[in-house]
């Protein structure tokens, strides 16, 4: 029997995924984040090692029975990157082929008909990545506020926070974000809201895009806002890599994946709007499982296994052992 592994590093959790030869998910591991930007080099190898020694316990196999490996990795942004990051893996002592990737692209393979279209990640940021049948990909930067992408919680936190303010200040009216917010950083008032956060004594947790969210749920207008902006943008990015790959206007499939989409139409309306608007043709399909299911699949390519032979009994059986 083959085993395949997978793994999907973010900022915040590192998964790894064991799958046999048929499909069947055999064993997971989770550990802490393990995006290097965030914990150092040490930081990814230890991530990685917690996770492959808890997904190996579980399935009762070891490391030499691996036939493939992928990675799917936060913060592996650009090709300066891979040496680095290859190095890392090499700490695992795995003896099978390997493969590391942006984990924007671990949603693609996961959801799209054999890997093709773009995929849209939004969870703690952004990113959203995409691949032709002729392998021609397209991307992102991936890095958030500094290029102008949007839609990830940290950036629907700090877009709520622009009305916060805004209805402090009298340019537009009240909102219920503003109680939402000094409660969610322990502040007295806007005043000592906005004082602590420019002096960095509050910190906005990226879970804060839930409650507005909620808020938005619940009518208010300035939520429903940030909401409906949020959604637009990832619209736009799925758009921006689709023209790239020069799929904008074909049947092209456009995979959500990460925790916003867990806001439901309130963020995906918006974002289909756009995304039809200029790709008529396309087809939103929300993952279906675990994203960490699309590293797997990289790890079974790089052992020349048709993974897309077993991946829907591979997404079925992810949803029972990856919680």
């Amino acid at each position: 029997m083959k085993y395949f592994v997978g793994f999907d590093v973010g900022s915040t959790k590192t998964d790894a995924l064991i799958v046999d030869e048929t499909g069947q998910c055999v064993g997971f591991g989770r550990a802490g984040g393990g995006n290097y930007q965030a914990v150092g080099w040490e930081g990814l190898r230890t991530a990685l090692r917690d996770a492959l020694a808890a997904a190996l316990q579980v399935s009762g196999t070891d490391k030499a029975q691996i036939a493939g490996a992928g990675f799917g990795i936060a913060g592996y942004d650009f090709p300066s990157d891979r040496e680095a990051h290859l190095q890392a893996i090499a700490s695992l002592g795995l003896s099978c082929p390997v493969e590391v990737v942006n984990d924007g692209v671990n949603g693609l393979l996961a959801g799209a008909t054999r890997g093709v279209g773009v995929n849209v990640t939004a969870g703690s940021s952004n990113n959203c990545r995409g691949r032709n049948k002729h392998g021609k990909e397209g991307r992102i930067v991936g890095n958030g506020t500094q290029f102008g992408e949007f839609g990830g919680a940290m950036e629907i936190v700090q877009r709520g926070l622009h009305l916060v303010n805004y209805a402090w200040i009298k340019r537009r009216p009240a909102t219920a974000l503003t109680r939402i917010y000094l409660e969610a950083a322990g502040a007295k008032d806007e005043l000592d809201l906005m004082e602590g956060l420019s002096n960095e004594h509050y910190q906005l947790p990226t879970a804060l895009a839930m409650q507005v969210t909620r808020a938005a749920d619940d009518g208010d207008a300035a939520a429903r806002e940030v909401i409906h902006w949020a959604g637009e943008e990832l619209g736009w990015l799925a758009v921006a890599v689709a023209r790239q790959i020069e799929l904008a206007d074909e049947a092209v499939e456009i995979i959500q994946s990460g925790s916003v989409f867990e806001a439901g139409k309130v963020i995906t309306e918006p974002m289909e709007g756009i995304v039809l608007k200029h790709c008529p043709r396309a087809k939103l399909i929300r993952l279906a499982g675990p994203p960490v299911a699309g590293a797997v699949m990289l790890g079974m390519e790089q052992a020349n296994f048709d993974g897309y032979t077993v991946r829907d009994r591979m997404m079925r059986t992810a949803k029972a052992i990856v919680k």
